[in-house]
């Protein structure tokens, strides 16, 4: 039986790194499909932040929160996502509003983080893919010089040198191909990532404005509530006083 060692040799001997390169090459390949389609859903979700806060701020200092909603229909962005479900659930409250656009935040978040590990495991990972193609070509050499036959001064020595040298060439190859496919990864990795947190607190300033006014709209209408309740006792008391105060008929 042929020990395992030099089985797994014979394999990499008969197949060689290239299948390395063109895996390396189809990684590379769906790493610019991911960027390119990231790119367009992160366009869609921008929005600019001082725009969007002034038309809203516009309408929710009137009160006019349906009109506040009506504004961001048509809008797609992160921010708008937000507010909109924040909006749709300000006249259940304070805190159905809140818990409304933590979900849709969360939510949204999920979407644009969506593909986004496959950029950075492969950013990780092809420099190691690479590797193991050079330690194949490495091996590769080492059998080509095993095999060849050395005569000084000989064509064979020079053709024995020329299969090592190029089976060294392979497997630096390799090597440079995974660093390739890493670098274009991972920085398309970090720039999406410093987005995301550009979004998330733009996001986060429209939503402490609009718990702003649904906060002030609920301190009105329970100011008016107490005041209301506030005055039938005083009513009630004058009444009393009144009744207490008026003569009684047929006293003399």
């Amino acid at each position: 039986m042929m020990p395992i060692v030099e089985l797994i040799k014979n394999v990499f001997v008969q197949w060689g790194a290239n299948w390395i390169l063109w895996f390396l090459f189809a990684l590379s390949l769906a790493s610019v499909g991911i960027i390119v389609e990231r790119w367009i859903v992160f366009r869609g979700k921008q929005d600019v932040l001082r725009e969007l806060a002034d038309s809203l701020e516009e309408t929710l200092a009137k009160g006019d929160f349906s009109g506040a909603l009506a504004k961001l229909e048509k809008r797609n962005s992160l921010g708008a996502v937000v507010a909109r479900a924040g909006l749709r659930l300000a006249p259940r409250g304070l805190t159905a509003a809140d818990k409304g656009m933590q979900s849709a935040l969360a939510i949204e978040r999920a979407t644009l983080e969506n593909r986004l590990a496959y950029l950075g495991t492969l950013g990780n990972n092809a420099p190691f893919i690479g590797l193991f193609g050079t330690v194949i070509g490495v091996l590769l050499a080492f059998e080509e010089l095993g095999r060849a036959t050395v005569v000084a001064g000989g064509r064979t020595g020079q053709v024995a040198s020329n299969a090592v040298m190029g089976a060294i060439a392979e497997a630096l190859v390799a090597t440079a191909v995974g660093i390739g496919v890493a670098l274009p990864a991972v920085a398309a990795y970090n720039y999406f990532q410093r987005r995301i947190a550009r979004m998330l607190s733009d996001a986060e300033a429209l939503t402490n404005l609009v718990l702003a006014y649904v906060s002030a709209q609920e301190r009105d209408a329970g100011g008016g509530a107490r005041v209301g309740k506030g005055e039938a006792p005083e009513v009630l008391l004058a009444q009393s006083s009144a009744v207490e105060t008026r003569p009684a008929r047929g006293v003399v």
